[in-house]
């Protein structure tokens, strides 16, 4: 059997993370982080969107400032041409 996220991969997902800066609701001077992170599609990050969209339904919280970074976890193989073999005993 093959995990969701395995599955996702092969559907072109990628793991996502997002650093988000909230203002704490009784000290709005002072911000708080939140680290998030799923597999999503980019560029338009439809998981992402959904859960920033249930925070400000949701949370107190307000949003401060959100850093995205999105990586291709299957990908094609990279290959390069050697030009000798080391054998080392």
């Amino acid at each position: 059997m093959v995990s969701k996220e395995f599955r996702q991969q092969i559907e072109g997902y990628g793991l996502t993370t997002a650093h988000i800066l909230y203002r704490i609701p009784d000290h709005p001077g002072v911000l708080q982080t939140y680290v998030w992170q799923d597999y999503d599609l980019a560029p338009r990050f439809p998981v992402l969107t959904g859960f920033l969209d249930f925070w400000k339904r949701e949370l107190d919280g307000p949003l401060h400032s959100v850093r995205v970074a999105h990586s291709q976890l299957i990908k094609p193989a990279e290959f390069r041409a050697v030009n000798g073999v080391l054998t080392l005993h």
